[in-house]
C-alpha cells in the first residue's frame, strides 16, 4: 500500500527548540539609558546577533513596560515553549504577580539581569522571581541572554 503524503506532512513535528525572551520595563531604552550600567547596544541589534548564534533555535521576543503584558506573555508561552529567558527589570524587585506567573507555568524560566544586582542599590537585591526560576544570571551584560539560551538548550 502506498503511503499518503498528506498524512506524513500532518504527522511532522518540528524538533527545533523554541525559546522566548521576555524583557520588562525600560529595557526598550537599552543603548540609550545609562550606558555606563546597561551598555550602548540596542536590544534589537543584539537580538539579531543572538539569533545568528543559535540558528537552530526559534528565538521569540517580547518587551513591555506593563506588568500585565508580561504576565499575559508568560501565560501564553508558559505551556508551549522549551524555555523562557526573562529580564523583568524593576518588576523583579516588586512584582509578586510576575513571580506567581512564573511559578504557575510549566516552561522553565531563566532569570537574567544586565548588571550585578548584588552591587547595586539595596532594594535591587530582592528578587521575587528567582525562587521560581531554574537559573539566574546577572552582571554579564547582554551576553547573559546567550548564556541563558545555552543553559536552556543544554538542560
Amino acid at each position: 500500500m502506498a503511503s499518503n503524503p498528506t498524512t506524513s506532512v500532518l504527522n511532522y513535528q518540528s524538533t527545533a527548540k523554541r525559546i522566548g525572551i521576555l524583557n520588562g520595563p525600560n529595557l526598550n531604552l537599552l543603548g540609550l539609558r545609562e550606558p555606563e550600567i546597561y551598555g550602548d547596544t540596542r536590544f534589537e541589534h543584539y537580538l539579531f546577533k543572538l539569533r545568528s548564534l543559535f540558528p537552530g533555535i526559534e528565538v521569540l521576543y517580547k518587551q513591555s513596560n506593563h506588568e500585565g503584558d508580561l504576565i499575559d506573555q508568560l501565560h501564553q508561552w508558559g505551556f508551549s515553549l522549551d524555555g523562557i529567558v526573562c529580564n523583568a527589570a524593576a518588576y523583579t524587585h516588586s512584582s509578586i504577580a510576575i513571580a506567581d506567573a512564573i511559578r504557575a507555568i510549566s516552561t522553565p524560566v531563566v532569570e537574567v539581569h544586565l548588571s550585578d544586582l548584588t552591587t547595586r542599590e539595596s532594594y535591587r537585591k530582592t528578587s521575587y522571581m528567582r525562587p521560581h526560576c531554574i537559573y539566574s544570571i546577572m552582571g554579564k551584560g547582554l551576553e547573559g541572554y546567550a548564556e541563558g539560551i545555552q543553559y536552556l538548550i543544554d538542560r
